[in-house]
């Protein structure tokens, strides 16, 4: 139940009545459609709400809604429930299936014998059901045991909804904690920051000190420092310096750094973080990102001193692919083909126009004539997608390829690994620079021993999203074969794209002056005369010139979301241009965001339970972050929404809707791994931590046919002089860089 005195709820109406009839129930979000009788008269009621049964009498708090399809309704935030009393009302609840086992033969039986005591007895009492004919012993305790896990679940939900956990998080913190959870969180509250939860440091901290827990106990200490190692993933990094976190953790308490680094140091010696030093500056880690590179360096280490077998006398075949492309490699292309060859483990790297799809194909080309079976995996659908088209060969998201799994409590596992590993002599995998350590871990757990891996990647673009930096710690460890291609070919030297490109990545500044080729730079000072150019670009301007479609081929492209200019202040401008209110186009909001019918959106995590169906009536699971979709149709009665991913379509629930966000402009960090026709940027000032040049390099390099920056010259001077990259903090080369008996 919603904490009513909370400032939010203070406008909510109230309604009383009998629960008639449970239309529809989604038990994996407790999104539910029901009948009440409200003296006398029906009133539908949705809303995610604790389970109910026919019978029940409910005391509900929301707001009067109005549905275009089914007229007026009830949309509930929160529900109190009373247990049925009287026989009547009883025998009503039971013959609903309110209790697993019981049908209304048994129901009528069960309500004869006891009458008014019958909810007692099957709660107190089990053993007594079994003078029934018909209910064995077993059963009556099986009985008993449903019905208390029913009303467990349902009190879980009203305990932690007080402290305005969603039932969606009450739900996953039951069937984590089972039915001792209320005073399992009683005791400790801490235990709600379990990973998977979802409920944040802040909100759990407030609830433990309502409750009256000490503010320096070694509970909110663990719990604090845990928070600050894995919010820290999020920015990246797969460890902290021990100086660092003492020091934000201690902000964060609003405690002395003492207190705080004797925790720290009790809680390594327990094993419940991780410590390791060089030079001369200790890191922690959580366990398990701890063992990820822990792992991946002893793993690479030993694939590059017991490599794959060496495909030899290649040469004359590498002469007959020349000969029928008409292709001669150049030197570095040679090495790197030989190194994949020959080595057995290789990453090639190379911004665009390098030639690096060329010299890939190569390999595959080699590597099929001499009978190796090569998988291809990139990180992301889109990316899969891509690497695709360009080398003509299947490539599977990593996820996929390693076959992805889930267990209880949404935990992810896959069925390919130590003990059942790919069926692949060769393993290419494209855009290793996205890839986070995590991830990577478990592709090499699932990788043979005598595979052989290509790991392709452009170094100079942003790194993954997911902690870790794989690709540059690889390189910069010095224990891997890595060949870098640096000289741009003839036709692409054709593009102002790929030579701005690459003029960004050295130093330089682009061309900003160019009217006749593939680059342009559209100067403006004014906010609202940059976002109103980029509007007519997208809507009219390109569409006219080029005949591109404007929601599929030309994407903005932002530095931040945040900022006058940002994904969230251009999407807005960009909605009401593409998409506008209508009465005739179905709406949401979520989270303070309008989602409408006919909007471009995004998926922004990824969740490998949204159910889809292609349009050759194929269906599966599995929408991953950067898939960018349109919003088909908005079903309030049903709590649904249908987004068309391409040939798929897909079916969230409205409470899953915090997983989209409006795509008209996106992140240069979520667009890693794609490419669009048009790429149109907004250059304007932003956060200082935004402005650097790797950011500027991967954003113009999604261009495939037209960039127009839009704004500013001078930010995008500081961009490119701006060399520093994203620090990120990670042990991968380091480990690599150890001696493997240590590793």
């Amino acid at each position: 139940m919603a904490d009513r005195g909370n400032a939010n709820q203070t406008a909510l109406e109230e309604i009383e009545g009998t629960v008639e009839e449970i239309t529809f129930r989604n038990e994996q979000n407790s999104f539910t459609v029901m009948e009440l009788d409200v003296e006398g008269d029906p009133v539908i009621v949705v809303g995610a709400l604790p389970p109910v049964n026919a019978g029940e009498a409910v005391h509900l708090y929301g707001r009067w809604t109005s549905h275009p399809k089914f007229g007026r309704q009830f949309t509930a935030e929160s529900l109190e429930s009373t247990m049925p009393s009287g026989a009547t009302a009883i025998l009503r609840y039971l013959s609903s299936g309110a209790v697993k086992g019981i049908g209304p033969s048994t129901a009528t039986k069960i309500v004869e014998a006891f009458g008014d005591r019958t909810l007692d007895i099957i709660e107190n009492q089990p053993l007594r059901l079994a003078e029934i004919r018909g209910i064995s012993k077993n059963k009556a305790e099986q009985i008993s045991e449903d019905f208390r896990a029913h009303f467990g679940l349902r009190e879980a939900m009203t305990f932690l909804g007080q402290y305005r956990i969603t039932p969606n998080q009450a739900l996953a913190v039951w069937k984590r904690f089972g039915v001792d959870c209320i005073e399992m969180v009683k005791e400790d509250p801490y235990l709600l920051c379990a990973e998977g939860l979802n409920i944040g440091f802040e909100r759990v901290d407030a609830i433990a000190l309502g409750m009256d827990k000490a503010r320096d106990s070694s509970r909110r200490i663990s719990a604090g420092l845990t928070y600050v190692l894995s919010h820290n993933l999020n920015n990246g990094h797969t460890c902290l310096p021990r100086e660092k976190l003492i020091d934000v953790a201690a902000g964060l308490l609003e405690l002395e750094c003492d207190p705080v680094a004797e925790e720290l140091e009790a809680a390594v010696d327990d094993g419940e973080f991780m410590e390791d030093e060089w030079d001369g500056r200790p890191f922690v880690f959580l366990p398990h990102l701890y063992q990820a590179e822990l792992y991946v360096a002893g793993r690479i280490a030993t694939m590059a001193m017991c490599p794959a077998e060496p495909v030899k006398h290649y040469a004359r075949q590498m002469d007959l692919i020349e000969s029928m492309t008409g292709i001669t490699y150049d030197a570095l292309q040679t090495q790197a083909i030989d190194a994949a060859m020959s080595k057995g483990l290789l990453v090639l790297t190379g911004g665009p126009g390098t030639g690096k799809t060329t010299t890939l194909n190569a390999i595959i080309q080699l590597l099929e004539i001499y009978g190796h079976k090569v998988a291809i995996a990139a990180p992301t659908g889109r990316a899969a997608k891509r690497i695709t088209e360009i080398t003509g060969h299947e490539a599977k998201t990593i996820h996929r390829l390693l076959e992805v799994e889930w267990g209880e409590n949404d935990t992810q596992s896959f069925a390919r690994n130590d003990k059942n590993p790919l069926d692949c002599d060769a393993l290419i995998v494209d855009e290793l620079s996205m890839t986070d350590i995590l991830l990577f871990q478990s592709l090499l757990r699932a990788v043979k021993f005598g595979c052989r891996l290509v790991l392709v990647g452009d170094s100079d673009q942003l790194p993954s999203v997911g902690a870790g930096n794989v690709l540059g710690d690889l390189i910069a460890s010095g224990r891997v074969p890595v060949v870098q291609l640096t000289e741009v070919f003839r036709q692409a030297q054709k593009s102002a794209i790929v030579m701005n490109a690459h003029r960004i990545v050295s130093g330089e500044m682009p061309q900003l002056d160019l009217r006749d080729n593939d680059f342009f730079f559209l100067p403006m000072r004014e906010k609202e005369k940059i976002s109103q150019t980029i509007s007519d670009l997208c809507f009219k301007r390109l569409p006219d010139a080029y005949d591109f479609n404007p929601l599929k081929e030309i994407q903005v492209l932002c530095p931040g979301r945040k900022g006058e200019l940002g994904t969230v202040e251009l999407n807005k401008i960009l909605q009401q241009r593409f998409n506008p209110q209508h009465q005739k186009r179905p709406e949401i909001k979520v989270n303070g965001v309008t989602f409408r019918q006919g909007d471009k959106i995004m998926q922004v995590r990824n969740n490998y339970n949204v159910e889809w169906t292609k349009d050759d009536g194929t269906e599966g699971t599995g929408i991953y972050n950067g898939d960018v979709g349109m919003l088909e149709e908005i079903d309030k009665l049903r709590g649904t929404l249908k987004v068309r991913f391409d040939d798929r379509v897909a079916l969230y629930s409205i409470d899953n809707a915090d997983e989209l966000e409006h795509a008209y402009a996106i992140t240069v960090h979520k667009s890693q791994g794609s490419e669009f026709p048009a790429v149109i940027i907004p250059m304007y000032p932003m956060a200082p931590q935004l402005c650097y040049r790797n950011l500027l390099y991967t954003a113009v390099t999604r261009a495939k046919k037209i960039l127009i920056m839009v704004g500013h010259k001078q930010v995008a001077i500081q961009m490119v002089k701006n060399q520093k990259k994203t620090l990120r903090y990670s042990a991968l080369d380091v480990f690599l860089r150890r001696d493997i008996t240590e590793s």
